[in-house]
């Protein structure tokens, strides 16, 4: 079943109970808008994204900030140094195959969202 804008994804961010919703949902709709080959589904308990793979997965465990992982899946592989070009200083490398982003509300996703689109662009041509 093709997943993108997945009902199983609405209904499981329906049904969150998450101070940052609109974070989440901001998120969600700005990384579906940035390739038509992504797909979204619920995976790892929060909403993930693909392509060729996954790539990217929201952890929401806090109820203060909504963080994107950035990862490849199940790639086991690092990536060159230098391989993301992050002039802004987004990203928060957690190992050589994974990156987080994070944001706090609405306003600095918004004020971000050229640079995230940069970042998930390059992040993707970076997939097997």
């Amino acid at each position: 079943m093709d997943k993108t804008h997945g009902k199983d994804v609405d209904a499981f961010i329906d049904a969150l109970d998450h101070p940052q919703l609109a974070v989440i949902r901001a998120l969600r709709a700005l990384l579906l808008a940035v390739d038509p080959a992504i797909r979204d589904e619920v995976k790892w308990n929060a909403p993930s994204f693909r392509s060729r793979g996954h790539f990217a997965t929201m952890q929401l465990r806090r109820p203060d900030v909504v963080r994107l992982i950035l990862h490849l899946g199940t790639q086991k592989r690092s990536l060159p140094v230098g391989a993301i070009a992050d002039p802004d200083g987004l990203l928060t490398w957690l190992a050589p195959d994974r990156a987080l982003l994070e944001f706090r509300d609405a306003a600095e996703l918004e004020a971000r969202q050229a640079a995230v689109v940069a970042l998930i662009r390059q992040w993707m041509a970076l997939l097997p």
